[in-house]
């Protein structure tokens, strides 16, 4: 396991997580998803890193079990083991956690889809559309199309409520 920090505290203020409680988090979580790879009977390479405010943790094929995390590592899956592994972490730690769990590169993979998903919105912008509605999507990947969305130079917002949140792309 690796782990990777920066400064002592965080930024943004009191209610923010200090690296080390973020470091905690990813610690509780590895030993989470040890257990479930064990149960399982997969082999994984378990990597911890501490970024924006949040425990990254990521599981990738040790070079005996290559290919056999491809079972985990579909998106809808990634997500429900990424809610269970924080709720493992908020009983352990007693602090909401806002982890972020990777297996077999399956936050590279979705990057793309996303990437892809704001070219096809702003295509339809470019053919007309005043603006461009993206299905709702988890607060992680909200951020990602934003952050998509503003390096090609349009502008996004999100609107909606829980589940049904959603982002629109309008020109800048």
């Amino acid at each position: 396991m690796t782990t990777t920090s920066g400064a002592e505290t965080m930024e943004s203020g009191a209610d923010e997580p200090t690296v080390a409680h973020l470091e905690q988090e990813g610690d509780v979580a590895a030993d989470y998803i040890e257990e479930l790879l064990d149960i399982a009977d997969l082999d994984g390479d378990i990597e911890l890193d501490v970024r924006d405010g949040r425990a990254y943790v990521s599981v990738e094929a040790s070079e005996e079990g290559s290919g056999a995390l491809r079972v985990l590592s579909d998106p809808e899956t990634v997500r429900a083991l990424q809610e269970l592994t924080r709720i493992a972490v908020q009983s352990k730690t007693g602090r909401f956690s806002r982890l972020i769990l990777d297996i077999g590169g399956s936050r590279d993979t979705r990057q793309s889809e996303l990437e892809q998903l704001v070219a096809r919105a702003i295509e339809r912008l470019g053919d007309g559309a005043g603006q461009a509605s993206l299905p709702a999507m988890s607060s992680y990947e909200r951020k990602l199309v934003h952050d998509i969305v503003a390096e090609r130079g349009y502008v996004s917002e999100s609107y909606g409520e829980g589940a049904d949140r959603h982002t629109v792309i309008r020109r800048a």
